[in-house]
């Protein structure tokens, strides 16, 4: 369990190469100048981003070995985990959904600075982003879990992996799904919160 910001900043480092570090080091000093004009993590947790935010969602990069297609990542306001993901695996597709302006003007303007080439940000809302089939859908505090299910099914294959840090409501929101569809997925104790789940999983969809 990671329990520190010494410890959050290894594991990460651990994940990825220097290059990648530099860009997160730029990434939380940028972060947390703009949390001065916009409310994009909370206060308390500025002194432990490493731990609470970045090593938070770099852990889900475990759950996916290489890369398989583009990565949606839904509601992502700070840029948490998509952003931390497109910096860490900048060969990789990310694309960012995000429908608030002076969020989508934050997400484009760390991505030029970062020069994550192959990063897209969809300024809309999600029901308004054209379909294509995507590898993994994540999401962060974005809405509950059925109505994320529901949201982006389409852009689902039978391939696409469904990583989604739900807190310690992780349990509680699996077990409110219809039983066939609560089958497909599984909680995963998170590395940065003995108290957190991921909940993982593949939903039976079309062929990719």
């Amino acid at each position: 369990m990671i329990a520190s910001e010494d410890q959050a900043r290894a594991y990460v480092a651990g994940l990825c190469d220097s290059i990648a570090m530099d860009r997160l080091n730029r990434l939380i000093r940028a972060l947390a100048e703009e949390n001065e004009r916009q409310n994009l993590v909370a206060r308390a947790t500025l002194p432990s981003m490493w731990q609470r935010h970045i090593a938070d969602s770099a852990q889900l990069l475990e759950y996916v070995p290489r890369e398989t297609g583009p990565w949606l990542d839904l509601g992502s306001g700070a840029g948490l985990p998509g952003l931390v993901i497109a910096a860490m695996r900048p060969e990789w597709p990310v694309i960012l959904v995000e429908s608030r302006r002076k969020r989508i003007e934050w997400l484009e303007r760390m991505r030029d600075e970062l020069a994550l080439e192959h990063c897209r940000i969809e300024g809309a809302r999600l029901e308004n982003v054209d379909s294509l089939p995507v590898g993994v859908i994540s999401a962060r505090a974005f809405a509950s879990l059925a109505r994320i299910l529901a949201l982006s099914a389409r852009f689902s294959t039978s391939e696409t992996l469904w990583l989604l840090p739900k807190g310690r409501s992780a349990a509680q929101e699996l077990q409110e799904l219809p039983k066939r569809q609560r089958a497909l997925f599984h909680v995963e104790q998170s590395r940065t919160d003995p108290a957190s789940g991921i909940i993982v999983g593949k939903l039976a969809g079309r062929k990719a």
